[in-house]
């Protein structure tokens, strides 16, 4: 029994010894730092953009709306065609027209003849006078009806250019290259002055795209000399295919709207194609020229709670920090910073729920690291 004993002791000596050790390496082994991926800010050439929505406009529109009145004889052209300036697009019937310009023309003629009958009457007159053979009260009442007669050929030359206007009115041509809208009136209708558009024509190549620019990017686009020419604006449709071909400026609104807040400019786009319609609505880039050194970090990094937008950096000891950040515009995978960074300094990308404020953390570089 005493034998058994001692073993017993023995035993439990040794398990108390093991359990000490086994705490011992316990206490010691703490789990590593959590491993974060981190990109570095850095500084890159970035083209600037601005982007807006604009609504497309005409250059040249017309309503085309009869002059004279009269029958509608004809219809030259086909329901949303191309047209080029000087097709004749209606005629009103010039039948009237013709006539009353026949009339003028023969009272016209009256009156020279009237005229020239007066002035040889005032001339034979004069030596007559001038030797005391005719009083001079006579030579006054020829001069004043040579005068009249001038008149009334004057009022005939008026009446006869009056008249070959209307018949010229009777023929309604296209006053430039466009698309023309649908007729309102058929052959035969009786049209005027009263009546309205006939059809609408507009032109669609080259076209207005109008856009309001807030007043805080105008502020950064007037800084710049020569804006029109540093800054080109490019269209995006509604299907989200772009237009290739920039655009130029062709008018900035000398004033700010107070009730947009906003300013008027007006860019032109050759629209060869013709995609573009007045009243539609595109996306409108603003392109600088020429590309700027920018610090950029990818946009996966920025995070934004109540107090705004911030990163989480760490500094020399891989401690994570909370950095208040001013971000700019959006490039690709990168984010333009304003503010808060500097070139350099490491912000985590990646496993940002295993970042905490004040933890140490092992950084990696992340695959996303600034669109790499």
């Amino acid at each position: 029994m005493r034998r058994w004993l001692v073993i017993s002791t023995l035993l439990l000596g040794f398990g108390l010894a093991a359990c000490d050790q086994a705490d011992e390496t316990t206490a010691t082994a703490a789990p590593p730092p959590p491993g974060v991926g981190v990109a570095p800010v850095v500084r890159k050439a970035v083209t600037p953009e601005l982007q807006f929505v604009g609504r497309v406009e005409a250059i040249d529109a017309v309503d085309l709306e009869a002059r004279v009145t009269g029958f509608l004889a004809g219809r030259f052209f086909e329901e949303g065609a191309t047209v080029e300036a000087g097709d004749l697009l209606f005629r009103i019937e010039p039948g009237p027209y013709t006539a009353a310009v026949a009339a003028r023309r023969a009272e016209l003629a009256r009156t020279e003849a009237t005229l020239l009958n007066a002035t040889q009457q005032r001339q034979r007159m004069e030596p007559l006078v001038a030797r005391d053979a005719q009083p001079q009260a006579r030579l006054d009442e020829l001069i004043a009806a040579e005068g009249e007669a001038r008149a009334n050929r004057d009022g005939a030359e008026a009446a006869l250019d009056r008249a070959l206007i209307d018949l010229d009115y009777t023929e309604i041509k296209a006053p430039f290259h466009g698309r023309i809208g649908r007729a309102a009136f058929a052959e035969g209708a009786v049209v005027g002055p009263a009546s309205g558009p006939l059809a609408r024509l507009v032109k669609l190549h080259p076209i207005f795209v109008t856009i309001p620019v807030t007043d805080r990017a105008m502020l950064a686009i007037r800084r710049t000399e020569d804006a029109a020419e540093q800054f080109l604006p490019y269209l995006r449709l509604g299907d989200g295919t772009t237009i290739d071909e920039p655009g130029r400026f062709v008018f900035f609104d000398p004033q700010v709207d107070t009730t947009t807040d906003t300013v008027r400019v007006r860019a032109e786009f050759e629209n060869t194609n013709e995609l573009l319609l007045p009243g539609q609505f595109v996306t409108v880039h603003i392109r600088a020229t020429e590309p700027e050194l920018q610090l950029v970090i990818p946009q996966t990094a920025v995070q934004q709670d109540q107090a705004g937008q911030m990163v989480l950096t760490l500094d020399e000891n891989n401690v994570v920090q909370v950095t208040r950040v001013t971000m700019g515009e959006r490039v690709d995978t990168d984010w333009v910073v304003q503010g808060g960074l500097e070139e350099g300094q490491t912000v985590i990308v990646e496993g940002l729920q295993r970042a905490r404020p004040g933890t140490t953390v092992q950084p990696h570089a992340a695959n996303a690291a600034l669109g790499s």
